[in-house]
Parts: C-alpha cells; sequence; structure tokens
C-alpha cells in the first residue's frame, strides 16, 4: 500500500472535500496521512518539498512549478467569494499606501490580488489569519487582509469593508477568482498523480451526496461553529470547478501570468497538470 502525506487547512471547504478521503469512505490501495495546517504553513512545506499531495495557493504555485503540478479535482475557485480588505473606518485606496495592513501570509493568493489591487502596499504585517480581524478592532494595524469565514464575520468586529479584492479582479478579468488548488509533486508519477485525481473527485461528490456526515468533522477544526456560516463557506468555496477546474484554468493562467508581468513570480515552462 502506497503512502502519501496529504495536506490540507482545517477550513470548511477543505474538511469537506476530505473527508470521504480520509475516512477510508472511498476504498483504494492508497494510505493518506493528513496534515492539517493553515495555508500558509502548507506554502512554506510545499516549497521545502515536504508535503506529496497538498493544498496551497495559486500565488504560492508560481514558486512551487518545477516540483508540483496542479490536479483537476479540489481547487477553491469561484464568483464572490475573494478575499476583503476590512478596516474599523473608511480609507481611500489612494491612502492605502501609508497604511499598516495585516496579512495572513506573504504567499496567499489573497497577498498577490492585493499587490496587484495596490502595488504601492510596503508596510505589511503577516500574522494567522484568525488573529486579523481582532487586531484591526484593536487598532494595532489600520487594515486587514482576511479570508476564509472572517468574509461573514467581519462585522460582528466592528468593522467595515474597504475593498472587495475578488471583486475588483473579476471587474478587471471577468474570469472566477483563484484562490487555491490541490497539488502533488511530480517526480510520484503520472498514474499515481491521476489516481490521486479521481480519489478526491469521489471524495467531493461523497461530501456533495453525504453532507450531514461531514458536519461533526467540518465543526471539529472549524474557526467559526455557527452552521449557517460553515454551510455559507462551503457554498461559496465549493462549486463545479472543485470537481473539476475545468475552464476555470483560464482564470489561474492569467493570475500567474499578471503576476509574471511584475515580476511577483518567477517564470516557469513547466505545464501547470502533469505531462
Amino acid at each position: 500500500m502506497k503512502n502519501i502525506s496529504l495536506g490540507y487547512s482545517p477550513c470548511p471547504n477543505d474538511t469537506f472535500i476530505f473527508y470521504a478521503l480520509v475516512h477510508k469512505k472511498i476504498r483504494d490501495d492508497i494510505e493518506f496521512s493528513e496534515i492539517l495546517k493553515d495555508v500558509e504553513t502548507l506554502n512554506r512545506m510545499a516549497s521545502q518539498k515536504e508535503l506529496d499531495v497538498t493544498k496551497a495557493s495559486f500565488h504560492a504555485y508560481g514558486f512551487l512549478r518545477d516540483d508540483y503540478c496542479l490536479l483537476h479535482s479540489g481547487s477553491a475557485l469561484g464568483r464572490g467569494c475573494g478575499p476583503l480588505l476590512v478596516a474599523r473606518k473608511p480609507i481611500n485606496r489612494s491612502e492605502l499606501a501609508g497604511k499598516k495592513i495585516a496579512i495572513p501570509g506573504k504567499m496567499t493568493t489573497a497577498y498577490l490580488l492585493l499587490q496587484l489591487f495596490a502595488p504601492e502596499i510596503k508596510n505589511i504585517i503577516e500574522m494567522p489569519f484568525d488573529r486579523i480581524m481582532n487586531t484591526v478592532s484593536l487598532g494595532i494595524v489600520d487594515a486587514g487582509l482576511i479570508i476564509h469565514e472572517g468574509r461573514f464575520t467581519y462585522p460582528s468586529y466592528g468593522l467595515m469593508k474597504i475593498a472587495d479584492l475578488g471583486e475588483w479582479w473579476e471587474n478587471e478579468t471577468h474570469l472566477p477568482i483563484p484562490l487555491g488548488g490541490i497539488f502533488a509533486k511530480r517526480e510520484i508519477g503520472k498514474k499515481v498523480v491521476n489516481e490521486i485525481d479521481g480519489l478526491i473527485r469521489k471524495s467531493v461528490e461523497y461530501a456533495f451526496s453525504n453532507p450531514a456526515i461531514t458536519r461533526e468533522y467540518i465543526r471539529k477544526y472549524a474557526q467559526e461553529l455557527d452552521n449557517d456560516v460553515i454551510d455559507q463557506h462551503i457554498t461559496l468555496y465549493v462549486n463545479e470547478n472543485t470537481l473539476n477546474i475545468g475552464d476555470g484554468i483560464h482564470a489561474i493562467k492569467e493570475l500567474l501570468k499578471k503576476a509574471e508581468n511584475l515580476n511577483l513570480i518567477p517564470p516557469s515552462d513547466k505545464s501547470i497538470f502533469i505531462d
């Protein structure tokens, strides 16, 4: 039996996706050893080639292309689901350059979108995504870049939306927002990579067919335990592009191209999927 290390985040969309896979609801000869970490930690682990298969941001993938390929299943793309820039009081876009902004990590797609939106921003502070809203509400920073459940809960911290970077991206490109994907080491080989890809698709299909069964596992790791918030989160980030990236590949290529043009990621001649 092959043993594959599998990294994904504790966020509801990922625990929803991988429930069946790690709870052996799908029979196969691959044994998965799951590692649950926030996406920025997974990005760093992938940069050290520590994980066979992992969730990672598409920003980080710009630095991982030589060693990792994208799987067709498991990605987080969509519309109306991008990161938000929030603050305690209004801030104009022209004022952002002089503000101190908390971000959930330099390799997150959220930060890449912020760089594309306002490249003049330099004063950033990295911190775990679940600390950002409280840090902003306490006035330690001027604004914060929030992801995941924060999209639904920031008003309870007395914060307001300064910019919706997903909405900005969609208006600029007319494409969905490519946030994160599931990537496998190229050295695993095409046969095993394709097998894992198919298993992830089956795991997503299982979760769609049996949402109640996944709930206890999701709540075990969720930052926000309200069932309505969990449902909103899953509905927003798990969709037809999660089952199969399909034409979402155009959004990924556009993001990588824009990042390359601004020298935010290195160029690469590697194909996105395994050859």
